[in-house]
């Protein structure tokens, strides 16, 4: 039994390396390539290469949580992986491992939304999950005749599948919106098996008891084990033949969300209203895609699997002289078969952000999921791996170092690297060489044929890519697509700010020549009657004649009141007003002997201020008269006093002063005889006559 486990565990630790997450940091660059459909098939959509084609690349991994190594001691020629490796038994150790080497491959950019891949792929994955560690060494290192112990194995599950796949990647862009950008891709896979084995246990254990009375020393084992594998395991491994009737379909579905709240800076819109957006350049801020890889299974028609109830007594020598599969049907009880046809892909859950912090340097969170259990027969699996990888990025070099948490195996640091064609790399290399117990180790290499994309060309310097520019060959704006601002009319003007391109115009009009449009001569920049003809002297406008009178307002003395034309536009006083006039004013009662206006003639006065308000611009006279009673000179002072009181009251209810005299003529100037009563009364009197320009 001993040779048989012995020869079992070789079998999966000799497979070359391969690691969970296939070429480690490769993956997290814009500029990957056809590699990008490894993870995500969204991701070769929009992509900074026209075409890529892999030529080949090689991606291992292996780990465990059972063995531990010094990177330096296993380099050495002497090194002994059985006898040197430090173990860590635990009730429940696994292996874990796979191989990715990707052949023959291409990438192509059809177009700004499409691209396509075609890929051919080799992959090999194997795992021994929650074996007691224990009895890893009970039965690697043999039982020294001196150790009585149980072990309780319970169930275990170990598994290997190998195939090649041959895939058809569509990438689309989904959404283009501004600062949002969706893209999404799906990809199709022929499988064809190479080969497939497994082995699984349960309710399994192991009593060794070398105290017993009998003889030889006892080995008990109970519980169920099974093992199936495909046809062409059935001989020797060294001659493995491809399996005839092996095949199954897998799937792959990605999607990749951007933001771009940059967008404006590397949008141009063309003539046409098209946008135009650089194919050479990242424009994201933050990226996340989600993905489901290695949807489907493999059919292995021909497959076998035997089933053993275990439960039985061996004698130590006995036991360990079990080296062949086919012996345990010798010692334990066959069990009816299960289906051994089916071989499950290792199914896995993508989820990776990544954030621009500028155009060269980034940083990529990815998560990996295993969706296929571990207990699962015949089921392959990844080791469940968080990363955290910064990088430096360019067209032709990047660098990363993905720092990762790989399921089994712990903390993990690594260091990769692209030049040109050339890719190669480690997510573990740097915690090799600092650690001095390694539990897992990968790396990756190979050769491409990277064609990137263009820079636009801007044949004239402008600043406007040529894909857009009206006029590449000559320098104009962006706002005019490229192309100088033309002067049509040649007065000085550019057509985008002249108002009438066609005709030359004046600057302060904005290239228009100014109108007329009245015909008054007067233009309508200075015409304040622009639509109605004016004279030149009132800014175009026409005089106008407020009062209706005939006579223009320019020439109006009085031009909100109807006159005459002989009286310049104000109304005259005639005849029969200054009658009027005087026969109010005459009867305008003093105190005897005084100036001072009695009360009763208050409504008389407001009479003649209406009359006068009525001829605005007429001038009057204020006479004051007297009798002959008395002395001349206090008769001429009395009539002088009396002709400005009644002057003062008009010029106090708003008749202008300047239109107004007053003067005394005492009693030279009687109308009736000082000799009568009657007659001294008609000359105590005050006269309002109009006064002759």
């Amino acid at each position: 039994m001993k040779r048989l486990f012995s020869t079992v565990v070789a079998l999966l630790l000799s497979i070359v390396p391969a690691t969970s997450q296939s070429f480690i940091g490769l993956l997290t660059d814009n500029y990957n390539g056809v590699h990008g459909v490894i993870n995500n098939p969204a991701n070769i959509a929009d992509s900074r290469l026209k075409l890529d084609v892999n030529l080949i690349g090689v991606s291992g991994f292996a780990g465990n949580d059972y063995y531990g190594v010094n990177f330096n001691d296993l380099i050495k020629d002497d090194y002994d992986f059985e006898d040197d490796a430090r173990t860590f038994p635990k009730d429940k150790n696994n292996i874990i491992g796979n191989i990715d080497a990707l052949g023959p491959s291409v990438m192509i950019s059809i177009n700004r939304k499409n691209a396509i891949a075609l890929f051919s792929r080799v992959r090999a994955f194997y795992s021994v999950s929650e074996i007691n560690g224990r009895t890893i060494e009970s039965l690697v290192d043999g039982f020294d005749g001196s150790e009585v112990f149980t072990i309780d194995e319970g169930d275990m599950l170990a598994s290997s599948n190998a195939w090649s796949e041959f895939g058809i990647t569509y990438a689309h862009v989904l959404m283009d919106k501004e600062q949002h950008f969706l893209k999404g891709g799906v990809t199709l896979k022929y499988l064809q098996g190479l080969g497939n084995a497994y082995a699984f246990g349960k309710d399994i254990s192991l009593s060794y008891n070398s105290l017993s009375s009998v003889p030889l020393n006892t080995v008990t084992t109970q519980g169920e084990v099974a093992y199936g594998y495909s046809e062409n395991l059935e001989d020797d491994l060294d001659e493995i033949e491809v399996v005839s009737g092996a095949i199954g379909i897998g799937a792959d579905l990605g999607f990749v969300y951007e933001w771009r709240p940059d967008h404006k800076d590397y949008t141009s819109i063309d003539s046409k209203g098209n946008p135009y957006t650089p194919k050479d350049i990242n424009k994201y801020k933050l990226k996340f895609g989600v993905s489901l890889t290695d949807l489907g299974s493999i059919s292995y028609d021909d497959s076998v699997e035997e089933r053993y109830d275990i439960t039985n007594t061996l004698d130590e020598d006995t036991f360990e002289s079990i080296d062949d599969i086919n012996d345990l049907e010798n010692f334990y009880t066959v069990l009816d078969p299960g289906d051994a046809e089916k071989a499950v892909l290792p199914t896995a859950l993508h989820v990776n952000a990544d954030w621009s912090i500028n155009q060269k340097f980034y940083l990529n969170l990815n998560t990996d999921l295993s969706l296929t259990a571990k207990d699962k027969i015949n089921t392959s699996r990844i080791a469940n791996t968080v990363s955290l990888t910064p990088r430096f990025e360019t067209k032709w070099f990047s660098f990363y170092s993905p720092l990762s948490i790989v399921q089994h195996s712990g903390f993990q640091w690594g260091a990769g690297l692209r030049a040109g064609p050339l890719y190669v790399g480690s997510g573990s290399i740097l915690s090799a060489l600092v650690s001095d117990e390694i539990k897992a180790l990968d790396a990756y290499v190979g050769l491409k044929v990277p064609i990137y994309q263009s820079r636009p060309k801007d044949k004239d310097n402008d600043g406007v890519l040529d894909k857009v520019d009206e006029c590449p060959e000559i320098k104009g704006p962006e706002e005019n697509f490229g192309c100088p601002w033309p002067d049509t009319d040649g007065d000085t003007i550019l057509d985008k700010d002249d108002k009438c391109p066609e005709e030359a115009g004046e600057v302060e009009n904005n290239g228009c020549p100014w109108l007329d449009t009245d015909g008054d001569t007067v233009l309508d920049k200075d015409d304040n009657c622009p639509q109605e003809p004016g004279a030149i002297d009132n800014q175009g406008c026409p005089w106008p004649d407020s009062d209706g009178d005939g006579v223009l307002d320019k020439d109006d003395n009085c031009p909100n009141i109807a006159g005459t034309v002989a009286n310049n536009g104000c109304p005259e006083v005639t005849e029969e007003v200054q009658k009027t006039l005087n026969q109010y004013a005459k009867t305008i009662l003093f105190d005897s002997g005084r100036s001072s206006i009695k009360e009763e003639s208050n409504q008389v006065l407001k009479d003649i201020v209406a009359i006068l308000n009525e001829y605005p611009t007429a001038k009057f006279a204020i006479e004051g008269h007297t009798d002959a009673a008395g002395s001349s000179v206090n008769n001429q002072r009395l009539s002088d006093s009396r002709a400005n009181a009644v002057k003062k009251y008009l010029v106090e209810n708003g008749i202008d002063q300047f239109r107004l005299s007053a003067v005394g003529y005492g009693e030279d100037r009687p109308i009736a005889s000082n000799k009568t009563k009657a007659g001294r009364a008609q000359n105590r009197r005050v006269e309002i006559n109009l006064m002759q320009e």
